[in-house]
């Protein structure tokens, strides 16, 4: 009798540390299997994100190398310097002309502390800054202009075939890139080529081709050129066939 009272007291104090021990026991398998989750979400997140960088960076170097070939003119580049404590601090700024060859062109501006990065930088400046300019027969300008900014002014002025880019200094590096083949350009006041750049663009704005202004006054391209140039009729309608822009 005595052994089976022990007996049943042996199982009775048995039962809560065994139960004890199987919860233990669940507890750790539920947070096995919560960090289990936890650890899958986290690798596929980690995963995931990494994943989306690599497929940013090859869109990104598709566009590039996909891209329409530009023409990058260096016109200038100085050394800068910014005096902090204890001495002088040098970097260096570029200044550069980037353009498509057809009629498209534009100009940036970078600093940096070596010279390869400023340039880069003033490239990528320059191909978010890209204008569109209407050219005559893909070689020269439709009509004169002028333009100016700061102490610089400059005039540009179309020219017949074989005449040839003349400009000097940051005039001709625009021209280039734009794809123009004849021009005649003058520059008064300041030799600044950063002004200089400016003022050219600024005449450059102001440039519209008879396709424009036929469609903005609703008439056709033959009657302005033909009132324009005092040319006959069959003349002028030679001339407006061959404005694309």
């Amino acid at each position: 009798m005595a052994d089976e009272n022990n007996t049943e007291v042996q199982a009775v104090a048995a039962a809560p540390e065994g139960g004890a021990g199987a919860g233990a026991g669940e507890a750790p398998r539920g947070r096995g299997a919560r960090g289990g989750r936890g650890g899958g979400g986290g690798d596929r997140g980690r995963g995931g994100r990494d994943g989306g960088r690599g497929r940013r960076d090859d869109r990104r170097n598709n566009n590039e190398d996909g891209g329409e070939e530009l023409i990058e003119k260096l016109v200038h580049i100085n050394r800068v310097s910014k005096t902090v404590k204890g001495g002088k601090r040098f970097g260096f700024a570029a200044l550069v002309v980037v353009g498509d060859g057809k009629g498209r062109v534009g100009f940036g501006h970078g600093k940096a502390r070596e010279v390869p990065e400023a340039i880069s930088k003033a490239t990528a400046a320059a191909k978010k800054h890209m204008v569109r300019v209407p050219l005559k027969e893909g070689r020269t300008l439709h009509h004169d202009g002028d333009g100016h900014f700061g102490a610089g002014r400059v005039t540009v002025r179309s020219a017949p075939q074989g005449t040839g880019i003349i400009a000097g200094g940051p005039m001709r590096a625009v021209f280039e890139s734009l794809g123009v083949h004849d021009v005649v350009t003058k520059s008064i006041g300041t030799s600044n080529p950063y002004n200089m750049i400016r003022a050219t663009f600024e005449a450059l704005g102001s440039q519209t081709s008879p396709k424009a202004v036929a469609q903005r006054r609703g008439k056709k391209i033959a009657d302005l050129l033909g009132r324009g140039h005092g040319a006959d009729a069959q003349t002028a309608a030679a001339e407006a066939a061959a404005v694309t822009e």
